[in-house]
């Protein structure tokens, strides 16, 4: 009988380009979500601040 010949992946040590490269796309992925986040905090307490300073709102219980 005829050996067949197999084509088997060989394995390699991991590529310092490639693993650079990955954790930079996610580490600036990860990094623009939380800043967006956080700019949509800031826009949050920002557009409380300032209804609270034109008297549309009060923090304070109105009594009846």
């Amino acid at each position: 009988m005829a050996a067949h010949k197999i084509a088997h992946a060989t394995l390699k040590g991991p590529s310092v380009v490639k693993e650079i490269c990955i954790g930079l796309t996610l580490g600036l992925f990860a990094g623009g979500l939380w800043k967006m986040h956080h700019w949509n905090e800031q826009r949050k307490t920002r557009a409380f601040y300032d209804m609270l300073e034109k008297g549309e709102i009060s923090v304070v219980v109105a009594e009846e």
